[in-house]
């Protein structure tokens, strides 16, 4: 018995170290990250979206560098449903022709979420087409979505990258300001999980030029601090870990995660960004940030945000503020929800840095909570 002990430990050291060795071939590490190729969506075609309960031409699949689709708000939808109903659906080759573009272009009040998915999937997956309902909710005639499917994800041809991932999503954006017209002021950055780096590297990349463009928001559902700390805690499907059994080792970990292509380094970046727009001229706010995380995300630990939440405070915070000083000012000024969880907001002459952790959401079924999300969106959009 005891051999036989010894030797299934001996044989699942050995199949670990194989996954090591492995883990550091690009291609497969890519897999790990970006779970691209698990589409989740076989046998549906991701241009007919009836399938998933929106009304005929309600979303508008389009194709820039990568593949994309605008949902309209219901109420809007209601009022233009004769002109929708005649235009033939599925992809659309000019999306500028199309109805559901002139609406989100020529309306003079109108609002959009540039929408950034998570890792593994398409456009279509999971609680993904339920929560583009949600980000209306607050504006039902007014907030438009467009979604993104990064290289390598859905239809979109070519591999993922971090450098990849931030041109689409800086294709999208500019699509948004030239070719619809839509200026930053009206535009918010919803992100979720893999999403939230994104839109992070998004935002303070836009921030950084000669002439800064600053979106009136940004809501991050699930984000991680940066890819090291996430191959520590991270759990495929919740359950596998990747690297937890490493974590136990420090020294070896540092030096596994000096194999990492991809770091995205989420947490840094979103301080840069603060740091940017706190040194900017004038006492306009010049951004709004919302993390949201739920208590039982097995997938990414909620602590993830609360490191997110430092750093973003720490670095509007002109002599800086500790980790343990920052927790015992959440603890003064937090709004408990009971059940519902509890939210904190750190406020600044530039900005508003809003963290939102709920008990309940799991990883992917809380960006789908109309009341959740719908509220973070109107708040990042600052009552427009």
């Amino acid at each position: 018995m005891f051999q036989s002990v010894l030797y299934a430990c001996i044989a699942s050291t050995g199949l670990y170290a194989i996954f090591l060795n492995v883990f550091t071939i690009p291609f497969i590490q890519n897999q790990i990250v970006y779970l691209n190729d698990v589409t989740l969506t076989w046998f549906q075609d991701v241009n007919v979206p009836e399938q998933w309960g929106f009304l005929h031409n309600q979303v508008t699949p389009f194709n820039l560098h990568t593949e994309d689709g605008e949902t309209l708000p219901l109420e809007l939808y209601s009022k233009h449903e004769d002109g929708l109903l005649e235009e033939p659906s599925g992809l659309a080759l000019d999306i500028t022709t199309q109805l559901s573009f002139k609406l989100l272009r020529d309306a003079p009040f109108s609002l959009l979420v540039l929408y950034f998915h998570g890792a593994a999937g398409s456009l279509g997956s999971g609680w993904r087409p339920p929560s583009y309902r949600a980000m209306s909710v607050g504006a039902p005639d007014r907030i438009h979505t467009i979604a993104i499917d990064y290289r390598g994800f859905g239809t979109s041809t070519g591999f993922p990258s971090e450098e990849g991932l931030l041109k689409d999503a800086i294709t999208l954006a500019k699509f948004a300001m030239k070719e619809a017209g839509i200026p930053p002021t009206r535009i918010v950055l919803f992100a979720q999980s893999l999403g939230t780096a994104v839109s992070i590297s998004l935002a303070n990349h836009m921030a950084s030029g000669p002439n800064p463009t600053l979106f009136s928001g940004m809501v991050l559902v699930a984000p991680f601090a940066n890819v090291e700390l996430l191959t520590a805690t991270y759990r495929v499907a919740g359950i596998i870990p990747v690297l937890d059994p490493i974590a136990k080792f420090p020294r070896l970990l540092v030096w596994l995660n000096t194999f990492i292509l991809s770091k995205w380094p989420s947490k840094d970046t979103l301080a840069k960004f603060v740091r940017r727009c706190e040194d900017m001229a004038g006492d306009a706010l010049k951004y709004h940030i919302t993390v949201i995380h739920a208590e039982d995300d097995y997938d990414i630990p909620w602590s993830h945000s609360e490191q997110v939440f430092w750093h973003a405070v720490n670095a509007s915070s002109p002599n800086g503020i500790s980790y343990d000083e920052l927790e015992r000012d959440k603890e003064t000024s937090k709004v408990v929800r009971g059940a519902g969880g509890w939210a904190v907001d750190h406020r600044t002459s530039k900005g508003v840095i809003r963290e939102e952790i709920m008990k309940y959401g799991l990883h992917d079924r809380i960006m789908s909570y109309p009341v959740v999300v719908s509220l973070a969106i109107t708040s990042a959009f600052g009552g427009r």
